[in-house]
């Protein structure tokens, strides 16, 4: 399951929320630690006052809302003397308490000789065992025997009797728990909420120019520019991308027609060129010039044809596949070569059929003249059509593989024009396969010879 959200709008919210919660737990935490110390201060003051001023109710006034938290029967609880100390020997002595309540004591003029404070279960101190009867008998809450007492034993001079007073621990949390967890949620519905507004205000228009840009990239047409709008550096981006996109529409908008103006300047003179041939009385000699000029028309076409595929002006249609295959198959087979049609399967696509059709014949005619036979079949993989040619030839090089998709690239390096063309059919197949939202890939057989494969996606 994927935690992380993809979306910059997403992103955003989800790190604002556990930056916020971090620092939420860290006040959380410093919070709680000062009311504890709070509290601790208010226990340690009241068990001051208690030996101080013993059982006065002024004592406990002074001690302003700790009173509050202190069982009925032990506001006004009477200091104890004992001839010895009323420690068990099972109960720990709290360190950190005596030194602070020392330090109280001190600055009230009150300096022990010894001190000792620690804790005790309120039902298990000897000292307030009638107090518990009297609670049960008249039915008082359990509540209040469950507490937890805080016991400080002192003698003022060595080997005097040791004064000992009680204070009941606060028993509820801390309130500040309640409140911060109030503001943490007031803080992320008006935090977050208000900065998922203002993130929604910039991501709107980056996804809107994601879409643009999509569109763009799929078809080179610059029709439903967006309107700048948004922030300022989104707008900016916008208008920049707009012009971006006019520039590249003018430049292949040249390119088209400067192709046009070579292809139709040089296949004029070509055709005149044709002609003449014809007067040429060495039959041998006119061969030649006509295959030159063959191989010359050929390249030409390749080159217009590759300069073109990004742009097709056809529409998609729908086509049965399998049926196009068998069409490319028997034209080579009408021609004498050894293409030989396999397993086909019934699939029908939107394509553009002239193109596809140019890439399948560039690919049988490779496997052909390299491998001497192209066996060709058709199926449906996951979610692609796989037009599969084989061939049984030597194959190719695992180095060299990926070179072949660079123009004028061959796999016959002596660039003899008897054993290939110009380089350019796997270019053009590759191009006309990207056309299609395809890929095309080259490999060699584990038994001998090269496989093609043009894949198209089904959807």
């Amino acid at each position: 399951m994927r935690l992380w959200p993809r979306s910059l709008l997403g992103q955003m919210l989800l790190s604002v929320a556990l930056a916020l919660l971090v620092a939420q737990g860290l006040s959380g935490v410093l919070l709680w630690r000062a009311e504890q110390q709070r509290r601790e201060t208010a226990v340690l003051n009241a068990i001051a006052f208690r030996v101080i001023g013993g059982t006065e109710a002024d004592g406990d006034r002074d001690r302003g809302r700790f009173v509050e938290h202190q069982p009925p029967g032990l506001r006004r609880l009477r200091l104890e003397r004992s001839g010895t100390l009323p420690i068990g020997p099972d109960e720990v002595r709290q360190p950190k308490r005596e030194a602070a309540l020392a330090a109280i004591l001190a600055e009230q003029g009150v300096n022990p000789a010894d001190l000792v404070v620690v804790e005790r279960p309120l039902d298990k101190d000897p000292f307030l065992a009638r107090r518990i009867e009297h609670w049960r008998k008249f039915g008082a809450s359990p509540d209040n025997w469950r507490r937890t007492l805080l016991i400080a034993a002192l003698q003022e001079q060595p080997g005097a009797d040791w004064i000992v007073a009680r204070v009941a621990l606060p028993d509820k949390p801390p309130r500040a728990t309640g409140s911060l967890l109030a503001q943490t949620l007031l803080l992320y519905i008006i935090l977050v909420g208000l900065l998922a507004l203002l993130l929604r205000r910039i991501t709107r228009p980056l996804a809107a120019l994601t879409t643009q840009v999509d569109h763009f990239a799929r078809t080179r047409e610059a029709d439903g520019q967006l309107e700048p709008h948004g922030p300022e550096d989104i707008s900016r981006l916008i208008a920049a991308h707009n012009a971006m996109e006019d520039r590249i529409t003018a430049l292949l908008g040249e390119k088209d027609v400067m192709l046009g103006a070579i292809g139709h300047d040089l296949k004029t003179p070509l055709a005149g060129l044709r002609i003449r041939i014809e007067s040429v009385t060495d039959e041998t000699e006119r061969r030649k010039m006509a295959a030159t000029v063959e191989d010359i028309t050929r390249t030409l076409d390749d080159i217009l044809s590759l300069a073109r595929v990004g742009r097709p002006s056809d529409p998609l249609q729908k086509t049965e596949l399998s049926a196009l295959v068998a069409s490319v198959v028997e034209d080579f087979e009408d021609m004498g070569e050894n293409a030989e049609l396999g397993d086909t399967t019934r699939i029908v696509l939107s394509i553009r059929e002239t193109w596809l059709r140019r890439a399948m014949r560039n690919l049988i005619s490779n496997a052909l003249r390299y491998g001497g036979n192209a066996l060709v079949t058709l199926s449906k993989e996951g979610n692609e059509a796989v037009i599969r040619i084989v061939d049984d030839g030597p194959g190719i090089p695992d180095g060299e593989i990926a070179g072949l998709f660079e123009p004028f690239a061959r796999g016959e390096p002596s660039r003899n024009r008897a054993t290939g063309g110009a380089g350019l059919g796997l270019t053009l197949a590759r191009a006309i396969a990207e056309q299609h939202g395809g890929r095309l890939l080259l490999a060699n057989r584990p038994e001998g010879g090269l496989q093609a494969e043009l894949r198209l996606p089904l959807g």
